[in-house]
């Protein structure tokens, strides 16, 4: 598997609100640079966009992490549409992304990338992907 990453919205939103937790350990690898983290437009604006909703600052978000994770990911161009319809359409630039940068997708949420839609993308959850980066 890569140690290349896309990682989920959700993915932030968890490490945000649950320090210590994998997710927390991922982003912590991210910001240390030892697991690389692409991004297009659409996903970093959805990154702001979410982390930054008025239902979460009571939460603390957003979290103070998040302009220096922006700063340090990968920025590539906006992928092609995805061919294939999924149970989420948000969720579909993730893995046009990770496909056209050969990048494991994390996700909190399996149940949005049936394995029917993945063509080839190697998707995952947290825990999975954290010990593969770690071996």
């Amino acid at each position: 598997m890569s140690r290349a990453v896309v990682l989920d919205t959700n993915i932030l939103v968890s490490a945000a609100l649950r320090p210590g937790s994998d997710v927390a350990r991922i982003l912590e690898r991210v910001l240390l640079r030892q697991a690389p983290l692409h991004v297009c437009p659409s996903i970093a604006t959805e990154y702001r966009e979410v982390l930054n909703r008025p239902r979460f600052r009571p939460k603390g978000l957003p979290p103070a992490w998040l302009p220096r994770l922006l700063q340090i990911a990968f920025h590539e161009p906006e992928p092609e549409p995805w061919p294939l319809a999924g149970p989420d359409p948000d969720d579909l630039v993730f893995l046009a992304l990770a496909k056209a940068i050969g990048a494991a997708l994390v996700t909190g949420n399996l149940a949005h990338v049936p394995a029917g839609i993945r063509d080839g993308v190697a998707v995952v959850g947290p825990s999975e992907y954290l010990g593969q980066i770690l071996e």
